[in-house]
């Protein structure tokens, strides 16, 4: 498993942060890397890594499918055990994009040890199908969590997603971002950019980590 851990220059925040790719990403691709380094300039020490079948499609030197849940349950609850052992942060928090958050959610269904969730674009439901719906564990996290979904998502109706977080077992905060897509990609004529996007959503993480936990 390939890993980078990043920390920041100045002075650290209580929170760390492992980092999940989405389906399509490795962890030097530039948008995880952009997410990565905004959250690194906020304070917060991030660890990303690659799911096994990343990797080897980055040896190959071609696209492979995502493995089944339990191998990449597998990798990102070691990548969250080595996350543990180099921060020495008082709390972790699972961030993820996409197929990362999914992932990341399924761990805390499963009580690892981790304070609280951070996913960028969840996959509520594969394209054009909204009656497969990815919830099944929502009532067995307890962590509170923050949902970052933009409004051309198609991987995610965002009023499936208020009836689905109903049943989540904690509490949970959705951060809409207007005129966004799965990949956070925003028109032109919404005159802001891409960059914009991102940078005010790494804002949110670090208001919903305050106000999560006010030490």
């Amino acid at each position: 498993m390939s890993a980078l851990y990043s920390t920041p220059s100045g002075a650290a925040r209580e929170s760390a942060i492992l980092l999940a790719n989405g389906a399509g990403f490795s962890l030097d691709s530039p948008w995880m890397r952009a997410v990565a380094d905004a959250l690194v300039a906020r304070g917060f020490a991030v660890l990303q890594f690659n799911y096994a079948y990343k990797e080897r499609s980055v040896v190959r030197g071609t696209p492979l499918p995502p493995d089944r849940a339990p191998v990449l349950e597998a990798v990102h609850e070691r990548a969250l055990e080595v996350l543990n052992e180099r921060s020495g942060a008082k709390r972790t928090i699972l961030a993820g994009k996409s197929l990362g958050a999914r992932m990341s959610t399924h761990l805390a269904a499963k009580d690892v040890p981790c304070a609280a969730l951070v996913l960028f674009g969840y996959p509520l439901h594969p394209p054009k199908q909204p009656d497969k719906l990815r919830r099944e564990h929502f009532a067995a996290i307890v962590q509170p969590a923050l949902f970052l979904q933009g409004t051309r998502d198609a991987l995610c109706d965002l009023e499936l997603l208020a009836e689905s977080l109903e049943r989540y077992g904690g509490r949970a905060e959705v951060e809409v971002v207007e005129d966004a897509d799965h990949g956070f990609h925003v028109l032109k004529r919404t005159g802001r950019t891409d960059a914009e996007v991102l940078e005010s959503m790494c804002d949110r993480v670090v208001r919903f980590d305050d106000d999560a936990f006010p030490d």
